[in-house]
């Protein structure tokens, strides 16, 4: 790498951290006047849901900050009359494009990697906390079908991933076949184990002499594979709120069900290719700022291309909710504009 290219990098780094912090703390500050009466007395859930609210703030603030550090760092640097200075020196536009491009893929693809984690449920802990005055809550009296099978778990924590009096009902053509009665049950590995169970068999009668109902008991037995807790608590509660791992099991099992799979498919699409309109944008806005500053009014430039970097994002952000409410389907409300954003920003660095 060379040296240029090293010093546009630490100054855009430097710039992307300093918006961002300035942004993460605006939000978080407005949100805790908004709610500052229904926090609960604790000063450590008061404290948890300041963290889990900082970490909710990265999905709105990052992605804009990525952009507003090019704005700042090339708007700087035409100033100082460094960008003429480089061209000067026969340095591409190209070459100079690049470092802070690559720069901004780098951010925007380690915070889609976050979306793989638990990261991903800051937002709904931090309502946890503001709701229940606790991180965790577990959900009750839950009735779902899974193929020929119909479970019922009395209680579900879907984050310990246990669950109590589970009874699930085996159907075929509208006869129950069998019923497994559970005290307890917890996931792992990708079955539930369930504890203390009693398995009823109802064979089929078709004369006097076949046997009746046959009961079982087991210490421990594995059933409902691939049936994830978090996906059973979501579902319930009709809310979609996911990581990309769990979004992806959930988008097997709607399929399995034949069940609408398009807000499923937006959570995806939202997490892992939403968040890429930022170093696009990058590019698209980058080459159409001023080498030098005699003829343009720098600060009118650097205002417009932050009104366009918002503008693209509130419109982006209003096509995933429309998405997410079924409005429109996920391809055309997400996964179009990233690709006509991905051409331009081609076309800029190439032909521009």
């Amino acid at each position: 790498m060379k040296i240029y290219q090293k010093q546009i990098i630490l100054h855009y780094i430097k710039n992307f951290f300093i918006i961002f912090l300035a942004l993460e703390f605006f939000y978080v500050c407005i949100n805790l006047l908004t709610t500052y009466q229904k926090l609960p007395e604790s000063a450590n859930l008061q404290i948890l849901y300041t963290m889990f609210q900082s970490m909710y703030a990265i999905n709105y603030v990052l992605p804009l900050s990525v952009v507003f550090a090019m704005i700042s760092t090339v708007i700087a640097m035409v100033k100082s009359n460094e960008l003429v200075s480089l061209y000067a020196f026969g340095i591409s536009k190209q070459s100079f494009m690049k470092p802070i491009f690559l720069s901004s893929l780098f951010i925007t693809i380690a915070y889609i990697s976050l979306s793989f984690t638990p990261f991903s449920y800051a937002g709904e802990y931090s309502n946890n906390i503001l709701k229940f005055s606790q991180i965790l809550t577990s959900t009750n009296d839950l009735f779902l079908k899974k193929n020929n099978k119909y479970i019922y778990f009395e209680k579900l924590d879907p984050i310990k991933k246990e669950a109590t009096n589970i009874k699930i009902f085996n159907v075929v053509d509208r006869d129950i076949l069998s019923i497994i009665s559970a005290k307890k049950g917890y996931y792992k590995g990708k079955n539930w184990i369930l504890v203390d169970v009693e398995k009823t068999i109802k064979p089929k009668v078709d004369t006097l002499s076949y046997k009746g109902i046959k009961v079982l008991k087991y210490s421990k037995l594995e059933a409902l594979k691939d049936f994830r807790p978090k996906i059973i608590d979501n579902i319930y509660k009709g809310e979609f709120n996911l990581s990309v791992i769990d979004a992806i099991e959930a988008l097997k099992f709607f399929n399995t069900q034949r069940l609408d799979t398009s807000r499923i498919r937006t959570i995806i699409f939202s997490q892992l290719f939403l968040p890429l309109f930022a170093p696009f944008l990058v590019l698209i806005l980058m080459v159409r700022i001023p080498i030098i500053s005699r003829y343009y009014n720098l600060n009118v430039v650097s205002f417009s291309l932050s009104f366009v970097t918002v503008l693209v994002w509130g419109v982006l952000f209003l096509l995933s909710k429309m998405a997410i409410n079924s409005v429109l389907t996920p391809e055309l409300a997400i996964m179009l504009p990233i690709l006509v954003l991905a051409v331009i920003s081609i076309y800029s660095y190439f032909k521009k």
